[in-house]
């Protein structure tokens, strides 16, 4: 299939290129500018929002960073990133684009819910969420069970960018998991993809 990545290197468009790299997926790389070419009625065409990443297969469109991922994930079964436990997958590809963004974005942006209000918010506070997540990572080695997974793509792609940049609090199991994770080839040459890419802008 003929597969289009709409990127910037310095966007979430990082960790769809990681994905396609564990995948071993053949495509093209389209990189687009903030201020022109992301907002040209070209690439507003294919997302409306003019954000990126997005792909497109054979004229199909898929945006939206965990749902690109899940999407390669399920079309290149042989990288066996597709856990046998669906629920656990659901529960944490969900857990990243909902509870985990919203929070540290909100959190970076400078809202926090006063105490009174958290049950009106669906992730209650950044405290809720990074102990939901150590308490996870303490008991399980990823965030599926003992094998790696599409989960530990995108979920651990905010973690370890979130402790890096300083939008997510570490603490020593989250640095654990992290280092589990980040020497990855696949990670190694996305990354030197993307460095690359940042260069020539």
């Amino acid at each position: 299939m003929g597969l289009t990545f709409y990127t910037n290197p310095m966007s979430r468009g990082r960790i769809v290129r990681w994905m396609l790299e564990e995948v071993g997926a053949d495509y093209k790389t389209v990189v687009l500018d903030y201020a022109t070419t992301m907002k040209a009625p070209e690439y507003l065409a294919i997302n409306p929002m003019g954000k990126v990443p997005a792909l497109v297969h054979d004229g199909g469109v898929v945006t939206e960073v965990a749902a690109i991922c899940l999407w390669l994930a399920e079309r290149y079964p042989a990288a066996g990133l597709i856990p046998a436990d669906r629920g656990a997958l659901y529960r944490w590809m969900f857990f990243g684009a909902g509870p985990l963004e919203q929070a540290v974005v909100n959190t970076a942006m400078g809202w926090v819910p006063p105490p009174e209000r958290r049950r009106a918010v669906g992730y209650g506070c950044l405290e809720d969420v990074l102990a939901t997540l150590t308490g996870h990572l303490q008991a399980s080695r990823y965030f599926c069970g003992e094998d790696f997974s599409v989960a530990d793509v995108y979920v651990g792609s905010q973690i370890g960018w979130g402790m890096q940049f300083g939008t997510l609090p570490g603490n020593p199991v989250l640095a654990g998991y992290w280092d589990r994770i980040k020497d990855r080839p696949a990670l190694m040459r996305a990354g030197a993809i993307d460095e690359a890419l940042m260069k020539k802008e």
